[in-house]
């Protein structure tokens, strides 16, 4: 029997969507608002799921509490209350965009969760913009 369990979190953040190599009108035409140089913020809500077995000794498919601490640690702690395209070394080069956040973040819980769980990611930018990412 597989079954997915979820876990939610939340981060805050500033980013600036933008390619170094255009001026700032194609920058504007492109990414709109977001283009802003002055850099602009979203209340980032994410879910995480993993997907596998239920473990037959414990009734646990993973311990939740243990889930909690590595998305503490590998995506809270790396990118509440920052600016993405400044503090945060993976997007020193990665336009942070919504599809791109959920990449990186899929990718930092990949090297922390065991290989026999499947990942999924779906960050919410706003209510009504949101990505799924399952490493495909």
């Amino acid at each position: 029997m597989s079954l997915t369990v979820f876990r939610k979190a939340h981060f805050n953040a500033a980013h600036r969507l933008y390619k170094k190599e255009w001026d700032d009108a194609k920058n504007l035409k492109v990414f709109g608002k977001c283009s802003n140089p002055n850099y602009h913020g979203h209340n980032y809500e994410l879910e995480v799921g993993i997907s596998g077995e239920i473990d037959p000794e414990t009734g646990f498919l993973i311990n939740l509490k243990i889930l909690s601490q590595i998305i503490e640690e590998e995506i809270e702690d790396q990118f509440d209350h920052k600016n993405l395209n400044i503090e945060v070394p993976e997007f020193k080069y990665l336009n942070p965009t919504v599809e791109n956040i959920a990449i990186v973040i899929w990718n930092k819980l990949r090297n922390r969760i065991e290989d026999k769980f499947e990942i999924s990611v779906k960050l919410y930018e706003t209510p009504r913009n949101f990505v799924v990412y399952s490493g495909k």
